[in-house]
């Protein structure tokens, strides 16, 4: 499977997106700032996004972006796909030319994984993402806390 930096980028700014759903229009400088992605590839990548109908734009003053739809019910195959992210395993891009011209031996298996690939990525709802990165930081939240209590506790001030 080759997927490159669009759709890695692609889910984390959305997931960004989810994780400030409820809160108004999100920044495309906002994201661009907490995941180190450039603004101008965001830029890219939510115009795709947006024709894809997964996030709305808000123009003016305290503008930005919003999901389009709850985040129960976008995948994270449909993010990748909006913004033209192969999803494929074989050489031949699924027309079973990968060896001169014929279809390889191994290309069921790769047809196979594609099919595996796309099936998990469609289970995978923005809304499990984001609920296991609140958890993850409610976590982390607790560790900084408990450290700082230990620190004080050896160090008074």
């Amino acid at each position: 499977m080759r997927l490159t930096t669009k759709g890695r980028f692609a889910v984390t700014a959305m997931l960004d997106l989810a994780l400030r759903d409820g809160s108004g229009p999100v920044t495309l400088a906002g994201i661009s700032r907490r995941q180190s992605i450039s603004l101008s590839y965001l830029e890219q990548l939510f115009g795709k996004l947006r024709r894809h109908n997964l996030v709305d734009s808000v123009r003016g003053p305290g503008g930005g972006y919003t999901l389009a739809k709850p985040p129960e019910q976008m995948s994270v195959a449909e993010i990748i796909r909006a913004v033209d992210e192969p999803i494929d395993a074989t050489q031949c891009g699924g027309n079973e030319n990968c060896k001169e011209e014929q279809r390889c031996m191994t290309h069921e298996l790769w047809t196979t994984l594609n099919e595996k690939m796309y099936d998990y990525l469609s289970s995978v709802r923005l809304a499990d993402l984001a609920l296991k990165q609140r958890e993850r930081m409610a976590r982390d939240s607790v560790t900084v806390l408990e450290d700082r209590r230990v620190k004080e506790a050896i160090l008074p001030a």
